[in-house]
C-alpha cells in the first residue's frame, strides 16, 4: 500500500521520503514566481519573504498530480491512503475526490482511500506519523483508515501567530478581528475545529498564550505519558526548548518533537507562529 500526503503536514520532505510516504506539493507564489513547496523553497526562503514585509500567496494541488498519482497505484494493483489538508482551508480535498473518480472510471476496483483530516501542519503529521508505524508494523489500509478516522475526531491543533494580518490577508480570519488584535497587542489562541480556524481565547502577551496551551494540554489530553506532543514554529528555537522542558518536566509528556512550520502554512500565519498538536483521547 501507498501512504500520500500533501505538503501541508509540515514534517520534513527527508522523513517522509525515508518512510517511502508520497508527497503531492502545494505551491507558494512569492512575487511573480511560484515555487513547488518543499522540492522548490525552503522554510528559511519564505521567513525570509516575510520578514521583508512581503505576504505570498499559495495554491492547491492541482488535479493533474493527483491523476497521475492515483492511476500510478491503481495500474501497480496496489492500494492507497491520501491524508488531505483540512477541506475547509483548501481545494486539495475535492481536488482529490474528483481525481479518484476519474481514474475509477478506467480502474474500477481502484482502492485509494482519502482522508479530510479537518485540520493542517502537524495536527495532519501526528496523523501520517502513526500511519507510517501501523504500516510498518505489518497493520492493513483498513486498519490504518480506522485509526486515522479516529485521530481526525480526536486530534487538538492549537497555536498563536505574532501578526494576525497574515491570517487576515488568506481569508482565514476577520479584517476585524486582525485590526484590534494588534491594537490592543492582543495574542490570540486560535485552533482548528471541525476543520475551520477558531478564535479561542484572547490573551495579553505571548506569556499567557504559552501558559494556556499548557493548561489545556493537562487538562484535555489522556495519558500524556504515552503520547507524542508536536510543535511548530518560525524557528524560535528558545521558545521550543522552554516548552518541551515544560511539557516533559513538568507534564509527564512521553515524548515532545518540534518541527519548522512549511512554507504553504507560514505563508498564512507569518512569523513568530508557536503551535501544539496532541490527542484529546488516546487509545
Amino acid at each position: 500500500m501507498r501512504l500520500i500526503v500533501d505538503s501541508s503536514c509540515d514534517l520534513p520532505l527527508s522523513y517522509l521520503q525515508e518512510h517511502d510516504v508520497e508527497v503531492l506539493p502545494l505551491s507558494v507564489v512569492m512575487g511573480d514566481k511560484e515555487y513547488i513547496d518543499m522540492f522548490e523553497i525552503t522554510n528559511e526562503e519564505i521567513y525570509d519573504f516575510i520578514r521583508k514585509g512581503k505576504h505570498p500567496s499559495t495554491s492547491q494541488v492541482n488535479l493533474k498530480k493527483f491523476d497521475q498519482s492515483f492511476r500510478r497505484i491503481a495500474e501497480a494493483g496496489e492500494s492507497g491512503l491520501y491524508i488531505t489538508l483540512s477541506a475547509d482551508l483548501s481545494g486539495t480535498y475535492q481536488a482529490a475526490v474528483l481525481a479518484q473518480s476519474q481514474v475509477m472510471e478506467d480502474y474500477p476496483d481502484c482502492d485509494i482511500k482519502i482522508i479530510d483530516s479537518r485540520t493542517a501542519s502537524l495536527g495532519i503529521g501526528l496523523m501520517v506519523r502513526e500511519a507510517i508505524q501501523m504500516k510498518e508494523n505489518g497493520f492493513t489500509i483498513e486498519e490504518i483508515e480506522e485509526r486515522v478516522r479516529f485521530m481526525v475526531e480526536h486530534t487538538v491543533s492549537i497555536f498563536t501567530v505574532q501578526d494576525l494580518n497574515y491570517l487576515s490577508a488568506g481569508g482565514r480570519l476577520s479584517k476585524s478581528s486582525a485590526f484590534f488584535g494588534g491594537l490592543l497587542n492582543i495574542h490570540p489562541l486560535l485552533e482548528v475545529v471541525d476543520g475551520k480556524l477558531v478564535p479561542k481565547d484572547k490573551l495579553r502577551g505571548r506569556r499567557k498564550v504559552l501558559n494556556r496551551m499548557y493548561e489545556r494540554l493537562e487538562t484535555e489530553a489522556q495519558q500524556l505519558k504515552e503520547q507524542t506532543v508536536l510543535i511548530v514554529h518560525t524557528n524560535d528555537h528558545e521558545t521550543v526548548k522552554e516548552m518541551k522542558e515544560h511539557m516533559t518536566q513538568k507534564l509527564g509528556v512521553g515524548e515532545v518533537i518540534d518541527y519548522p512550520i512549511g512554507a504553504v502554512i507560514g505563508a498564512h500565519t507569518g512569523i513568530g507562529t508557536i503551535g501544539i498538536f496532541y490527542l484529546n483521547e488516546f487509545e
